[in-house]
């Protein structure tokens, strides 16, 4: 008996020695490349290769091609750049997919610019139809003041017109949209909210944070079919600028729900991380089912509460510790108390999740920081990633309790480019100090995964990576970049989308760099952004996007 199960074993460790010496051939191999591979200890390679959806070597093309079978795809990068798939660590996928189907106001220079856009629109609008825009920005303007909806309401007297403001945080409705909506200058804002009125006090049609909803109320419910047509629009827009995952800043359950579904079925290419909306019923909802991570195939999480700590800079629903500067009896809008905050934060840690909490002025990043710290005093809990989205203003005491705290700062560099113009106006110069300060939080050790927040800004995260080196705008303004001591890496910039968007969603296991074992998910681009100059960068184009190995964008030659 001792022979013959000496002998057995003897054959087991022939069979596993011989396929250690013949590893499976690859599916996929992909040679003569730069690709940068965000693995400390292969960090810069020329080829790859791929199995059942995993990175399974990366190298030298001579080893590579030792994997070649009889049906493996062999690419010849010629030189291309690759990188990992990029994640955008703060986006609106839904938003991204529905605002496609509306006017787009991104590029506008003024109000009557904007006027002639929904009069064009409503040619071919039926009366009583709503009309929906989004992307006003009313810095951009020579008259920098909030709209109102008179010159508006003129050209639509028949059609509710809603715009969004390009941060989200205001809309401009015009008369027939407020009168659906039953606003009457006798309508009283709600806590955390404003409405804006003339000297009569009636309504002039802007309605800041929390008073959106006075007339979004009325708006018309998509059908589920156009949910998912609008999902789908804004996943294929994504993976064609080299998204491979987005982390989807709050959504509410109707459209979760779309997503599984889609996910399903297999048509949902895309890694979603998806924040649930603070709403109560749907909170309890996925207490009750508890996190859930990389379901069908790793292409969906839900395990993270998306909360708001207070409103945005632009209209001036950031809430300040002290007055803006440019509207001296303003000091922003909380959109949510500060019990709430640590409230939910601390039934998150009870059941499991993550918390997420939008906070953007220096008031509201120390509101949300206090409640964490309250939060993680009544229920300890190691490695619990909590996180606050945007980070845009902080007081210098703030700045050290991010890692203090476990806190990760996710951040959107593009902002920064956006914001530099008019920023200083709203704050005084001493205290944009504190603004977009990137390199004063990692300098304390933390880590800053970056994104877009899109649609706010433009979905391509190359925008991002530019800002976060150069501290410029497309135009390479202003020379040297905007407080320049506060720039990253590239090697930090390509981090902040790749692996450390991963590891704020807990996925750094799987994701994030090309590392064997983990998910093929890579970007081949045209020139090589880790090198050339930086007013070179926007340039850059997506080659290919593969999600597992598998193409899910390919440029046309």
């Amino acid at each position: 008996m001792r022979l013959t199960a000496l002998c057995a074993l003897l054959a087991f460790s022939s069979s596993l020695a011989a396929q250690r010496a013949t590893p499976q051939p690859a599916d996929l191999i992909v040679t003569n490349a730069r690709i940068y591979t965000v693995d400390d200890s292969h960090p810069f390679v020329s080829a790859m290769a791929v199995r059942d959806g995993r990175v399974q070597f990366v190298g030298s093309a001579r080893e590579a091609l030792l994997l070649r079978g009889a049906s493996t795809r062999v690419i010849d990068a010629a030189g291309q750049t690759v990188i990992p798939g990029m994640v955008d660590a703060h986006g609106h996928l839904f938003e991204l997919g529905a605002g496609l189907r509306n006017i787009d106001l991104t590029d506008t220079r003024s109000f009557d610019e904007i006027v002639a856009r929904v009069a064009a629109r409503i040619k071919d609008t039926p009366a009583n139809r709503w009309v929906l825009g989004r992307g006003w920005d009313q810095n951009k303007w020579g008259d920098t003041r909030f709209p109102t909806h008179e010159a508006l309401s003129r050209i639509s007297p028949n059609n509710p017109v809603v715009l969004e403001r390009v941060d989200g945080h205001a809309i401009l409705a015009n008369a027939a949209a407020m009168r659906a909506a039953s606003v009457t200058a006798a309508t009283q804002a709600p806590a955390g909210g404003r409405i804006e009125r003339d000297a009569n006090g009636q309504p002039t049609g802007v309605f800041v944070d929390n008073a959106m909803g006075l007339v979004q109320h009325a708006l018309p419910q998509m059908s589920h079919d156009d949910m998912r047509t609008a999902t789908l629009a804004a996943i294929a827009e994504a993976n064609r600028y080299g998204l491979v995952g987005m982390h989807d800043a709050g959504e509410p359950r109707e459209i979760i729900d779309v997503f599984e579904e889609l996910a399903k079925a297999g048509t949902f290419s895309l890694r979603a991380y998806v924040m649930i909306s603070d709403d109560s019923g749907t909170i309890e909802h996925y207490f009750q089912r508890g996190p859930q991570s990389a379901l069908y195939d790793g292409h969906l999480w839900i395990r993270t509460i998306k909360l708001y700590a207070d409103g945005a800079l632009g209209s001036r629903g950031a809430a300040l510790l002290d007055p803006y500067a440019d509207d001296p009896k303003n000091v922003g809008l909380l959109k949510s108390t500060p019990q709430h905050l640590q409230d939910v934060s601390t039934r998150a840690l009870q059941h499991g999740f993550q918390v997420a909490t939008h906070a953007i002025g220096d008031r509201g990043n120390r509101v949300a920081l206090d409640a964490y710290e309250g939060a993680l005093k009544s229920v300890p809990t190691v490695d619990h990633r909590f996180r606050i989205e945007h980070v845009q203003i902080l007081d210098h005491a703030d700045v050290p309790r991010f890692a203090q705290l476990g806190v990760i700062p996710s951040m959107q560099a593009v902002h920064q480019a956006s914001d530099m113009y008019w920023a200083p106006a709203r704050l005084g110069y001493a205290r944009t100090f504190g603004a977009y300060a990137w390199r004063s939080l990692l300098n304390t050790g933390v880590i800053i995964p970056n994104g877009s927040d899109v649609p706010v800004e433009r979905v391509n995260p190359l925008y991002s990576f530019h800002a976060a080196v150069s501290r410029q705008d497309d135009s390479s303004w202003p020379p040297g970049g905007w407080f320049p001591e506060q720039k990253m890496t590239r090697d930090e910039a390509l981090k902040g989308m790749t692996i450390w968007p991963a590891y704020a969603a807990f996925q750094e296991t799987l994701t994030g760099s090309l590392t064997p074992g983990k998910y093929a998910d890579f970007v081949i681009l045209d020139r090589d952004i880790m090198t050339i100059p930086d007013a070179e960068i926007l340039g850059a184009r997506v080659f290919a996007t593969y999600i597992s190995g598998r193409a899910v964008f390919e440029r046309s030659r």
